[in-house]
């Protein structure tokens, strides 16, 4: 797997890898991430493609995923405390 770009975001780090005719698009926010993996061949543009698929819609849903992901986690966890 090897590192194709690296996108600024004031929210969260985004990283885009290519491997195995995919790209595996990540995000990362404190200790949670998520990874979304799409085949070269379904991008039209290579990773100049990956960027107009990052839309503002796509990263509103990003971003209340990482808000989900963490009250799940946090709930989880405090069952147990």
């Amino acid at each position: 797997m090897r590192v194709l770009a690296e996108l600024p975001h004031p929210d969260c780090k985004i990283t885009i890898f290519g491997m195995n005719q995919k790209f595996i698009v990540k995000f990362e926010q404190g200790t949670l991430e998520q990874s979304y993996k799409l085949a070269e061949a379904d991008v039209v543009g290579g990773v100049n493609g990956i960027f107009e698929l990052l839309d503002e819609d796509f990263m509103k849903q990003v971003l209340e995923l990482f808000v989900q992901m963490r009250k799940a986690i946090i709930t989880t966890y405090n069952k147990y405390q």
